[in-house]
């Protein structure tokens, strides 16, 4: 930081110091100064409702700063003097997690409390309904869900600590880091207040990755449960048809959603989805032309199989696919709802065997044509 002189046209630098060097302290000055000018943390309009605070259950912890941002988050701001140290981050998720339980009366009650110490006239519910320009009965949205932010303010930060934060920024946790730098001049002293993690100018950028990348592990996630659904599911198909059929009888449940069995070149499947459960013939032979002849072969049998079936099929030629295939659909039911899991079962064991039954002389007389 640099004073400019105009009159000589000429800059001069200002000496960066240490606040131990001016007998500075933590609690009474810095946590003083960041109470009493809110607007330091980048012009954000906060409202400070309690200085150390501890009206944690079971816990003598103190955190030094709560606040409200104008979304009604709640805002912990955890402030050191030279260094952070090593544990700063541990110890704001905590004070973090305890203020996650806080309703909107336990606020106006702490900030009642605040009020009162600093010997001002006003009522909080007041003071409130003018912060969010509301009446009081109508601020709905106080900390509500996993909305709690962290502000960290310190002259310098660990390595553990901006590694652990940037982690943190990846599971979209709010949480900023602001950079305080003393300096002094002759006998006067300047403070400047710098936000280092996310940076600024990178900070809408560094959330929607944040987003992306929470969204890409919800969505592996998810693909693990869907896996153990499905797995599940077919785990409890095939014992139904143990001995029903000559189909699925060596086969083992697997996490995708669909089973096969071969015969011959054949595939009779079975597939469980999120809108529909169907069972199916196919034919996949690696070249195209054998399994167009062969759908178009059995597809003369259509009337006698969808007779001895007892439904009506469908029969997807695919011309621009390589395989083709016969299929009977069930349609508004969910894997992912057990609810709808016995009319699957009940729909693919019986259809599987009927479509087999239905199909097996057909193909047997048109097998010997490849």
């Amino acid at each position: 930081m640099y004073q400019i002189n105009t009159l000589t046209n000429r800059i001069k630098g200002l000496k960066r110091v240490k606040f131990s060097e001016h007998g500075i302290k933590e609690r009474q000055h810095l946590q003083e100064w960041l109470a009493n000018e809110p607007k330091v943390f980048g012009g954000e309009d906060l409202l400070i409702i309690q200085k150390e605070f501890s009206g944690f259950n079971d816990t003598n912890e103190r955190l030094d700063l709560l606040a409200l941002d104008k979304f009604g988050n709640i805002v912990v701001i955890e402030n050191k003097l030279d260094d952070t140290g090593k544990n700063v981050t541990w110890q704001a998720l905590k004070y973090a997690s305890y203020c996650a339980t806080l309703k909107k009366e336990n606020i106006k009650s702490i900030f009642q409390d605040y009020l009162n110490k600093q010997g001002e006239n006003d009522i909080a519910e007041n003071v409130l309904a003018e912060f969010y320009d509301l009446e009081y009965d109508e601020i709905l949205h106080l900390n509500q869900g996993n909305t709690q932010r962290i502000i960290f303010v310190a002259n310098e930060y660990r390595k553990e600590v901006t590694s652990t934060v940037f982690w943190l920024l990846n599971y979209k946790v709010k949480i900023q880091c602001f950079k305080v730098t003393p300096f002094a001049l002759d006998e006067q002293m300047f403070l400047t207040m710098e936000q280092i993690i996310p940076q600024k100018d990178s900070e809408d950028y560094i959330i929607k990755m944040a987003d992306k990348n929470y969204e890409e592990i919800a969505t592996q996630e998810g693909l693990k449960d869907r896996h153990h659904w499905r797995l599940e599911f077919w785990n409890k198909i095939l014992p139904m048809l143990k001995g029903k059929t000559s189909i699925f009888q060596n086969i083992s449940p697997t996490k995708d959603y669909w089973l096969h069995s071969t015969v011959l070149g054949v595939k009779y499947t079975l597939v469980i989805t999120k809108s529909y459960c169907s069972v199916l013939v196919e034919f996949t032979k690696p070249n195209k032309e054998d399994n167009k002849k062969m759908f178009d072969d059995i597809f003369k049998f259509k009337d006698e199989i969808e007779k001895s079936f007892g439904n009506e099929l469908t029969w997807n030629r695919s011309d621009n696919k390589i395989s083709s295939q016969i299929g009977f659909y069930q349609t508004d039911v969910d894997i992912f709802n057990k609810q709808d899991w016995d009319k699957m079962l009940q729909f693919l064991s019986y259809n599987i065997i009927k479509l087999e039954e239905a199909t097996r002389n057909p193909l047997s007389k048109i097998r010997s044509t490849l």
